[in-house]
């Protein structure tokens, strides 16, 4: 039996739930599930918004045909062809060979690659500015190459205001029918999932994502409607604005991420030491984590939220310890930027860590500002790291309030 929510008058969710995978892309644990979102237009002609993951085709197509009740469908429109929305590609097409498919010439070209088969008689090729219309409605097609795939391009329906997004503004996270973003308790529930889905698989190409923010700027956008997540419906510039902090990497909150990596847990305890300092001075919108226990999407989420970031780590083999040499690289990766950081280093015969920390820092990232006082320990905190501990307290409360 079909599963749908009806969105406007002649606007369907068709989409479905997801709460079997474990790993997102096979990398990022995703423990609420993910939502698939595709869309159904009503019109004088029957408009399609994307497919689904193969792992929900059975319920997405009885959505579609319970939408359909017997019409045929005209048209479906690709904005995004990775397999998580256009897997099912061929399955529509199977059922609706009616259909016409509109995208733009490199998804057509990334289809092909992927094996989903649409002959050239059943393809509109679209480019940025190009409409079409279906009745009343009339979509018109704006490029947004890099969020996160070269081909990916938005669809914005000029009768209504409704931004079909592709994987902009998406989240993670099963909808378990709470489809709009005024039906769920959002800074509660889904904040922390939109920007761990943001920041892992768009934070590299903010750039890109600016420019779409500000070809959405000029639109009269009512509804926007993401291929993961809830739908909004109003309060439009507050996710807006999140973007805009996470694409510009600019912080959300004045606070501390500390990530320690630690052995036998004597950096660990240093580590609970300066965060016991900082919130007897103030500052507790503190975040603090095992690098090694940890896994890294959640380290890369509240790197783009919080203003500063504390490194405490052990020396192993005279290098930085792996897994927090993976968490930089990470960082480098995804081109987290404009963060200040400290630096707590221990070594029982070679402390090296510290040193190669900020090299990495200053070397390889943008606008990243280390903190001269950092803190060195050998195997274990003594009274003797009293004063240095209080010199990099006094350096991260110092710095926000320069900021």
């Amino acid at each position: 039996m079909e599963c749908v929510r009806k969105l406007t008058n002649d606007l369907y969710w068709v989409g479905a739930d997801d709460r079997r995978l474990a790993l997102f892309e096979n990398i990022h644990p995703i423990p609420r599930g993910v939502s698939y979102n595709s869309y159904l237009l009503l019109d004088e002609k029957t408009v399609l918004f994307d497919t689904a993951d193969w792992s929900v085709c059975k319920q997405f197509l009885e959505n579609v045909e319970g939408v359909l009740k017997g019409r045929k469908l005209d048209y479906l429109i690709i904005n995004h062809v990775e397999p998580d929305h256009a897997a099912s590609i061929e399955e529509v097409l199977l059922r609706h060979p009616e259909t016409t498919v509109i995208s733009n010439e490199q998804a057509f070209t990334l289809m092909d690659q992927f094996g989903y088969r649409v002959e050239g008689e059943k393809q509109i090729v679209v480019k940025e500015g190009d409409t079409q219309k279906f009745g009343k409605h009339t979509i018109a097609f704006v490029a947004a190459p890099m969020v996160h795939w070269p081909e990916a391009m938005v669809s914005f329906d000029l009768t209504t205001g409704t931004l079909f997004s592709a994987d902009a503004f998406g989240s993670f996270g099963a909808l378990g029918g709470r489809i709009f973003n005024d039906e769920v308790d959002f800074d509660r529930d889904w904040l922390d999932d939109a920007r761990r889905y943001y920041t892992n698989i768009v934070g590299k190409y903010g750039p890109f994502v600016m420019d779409l923010l500000g070809k959405a700027s000029q639109l009269d956008i009512k509804m926007i409607c993401p291929l993961h997540g809830p739908v909004w419906r109003n309060n439009i510039k507050y996710i807006v604005d999140k973007y805009i902090h996470w694409a510009t990497y600019e912080p959300e909150e004045k606070g501390v991420l500390l990530v320690y990596a630690s052995m036998y847990g004597n950096t660990e305890s240093t580590a609970s030491v300066l965060a016991a300092k900082l919130a007897e001075k103030g500052m507790t919108n503190i975040a603090m984590y095992d690098v090694s226990k940890t896994d890294i999407s959640y380290l890369i989420s509240d790197a783009f939220k919080y203003s500063h970031l504390v490194l405490a780590s052990v020396t192993y083999n005279l290098g930085i310890y792996p897994k927090m040499l993976n968490f930089l690289e990470d960082m480098k990766a995804l081109n987290l930027q404009k963060r200040i950081v400290g630096i707590i280093e221990n070594g029982s015969w070679a402390c090296t860590v510290g040193g190669l920390m900020t090299e990495f820092l200053e070397n390889n990232m943008k606008a990243m500002t280390v903190l001269q006082d950092g803190v060195t320990i050998n195997s274990r905190m003594t009274g003797g790291q009293e004063r240095s501990m209080n010199d990099l307290v006094d350096g991260i409360l110092n710095s926000m309030k320069e900021a």
